[in-house]
């Protein structure tokens, strides 16, 4: 994992303190559309609701794998909050683990025309 380049995705930092880790800020959409252009595999996105939910909006997601928890807090980050716009996925897949931890595999719905 150390090894995996990384990119951060940030409009607050400059500079990475990791190792194999660029830093990234400005336009999502030209952001995400660089790095597609580069020669390598898949790209993921680990963590950070607030980028999730930025690459949803944009329609930048090729597909997404939700970890579901059944642990009640009452509060936190909404996993999808008010996008400005409806985004419709479809379920591609769904994995109960022993532990009670659900993993969803989900799909933009994309438009046909």
């Amino acid at each position: 994992m150390n090894d995996t380049p990384k990119v951060v995705i940030s409009n607050t930092l400059t500079e990475s303190p990791w190792k194999n880790a660029v830093v990234a800020g400005g336009d999502l959409t030209e952001t995400v559309a660089r790095l597609k252009s580069q020669p390598g595999g898949d790209m993921i996105a680990y963590g950070g609701g607030t980028l999730v939910a930025s690459l949803i909006a944009k329609g930048l997601l090729d597909e997404l794998h939700l970890f579901v928890n059944p642990t009640a807090i009452g509060t936190g980050m909404p996993v999808f909050p008010d996008l400005g716009a409806h985004h419709r996925l479809r379920l591609v897949a769904a994995e109960p683990f022993s532990c009670g931890i659900t993993v969803l595999h989900f799909e933009p719905k994309r438009s046909s025309a």
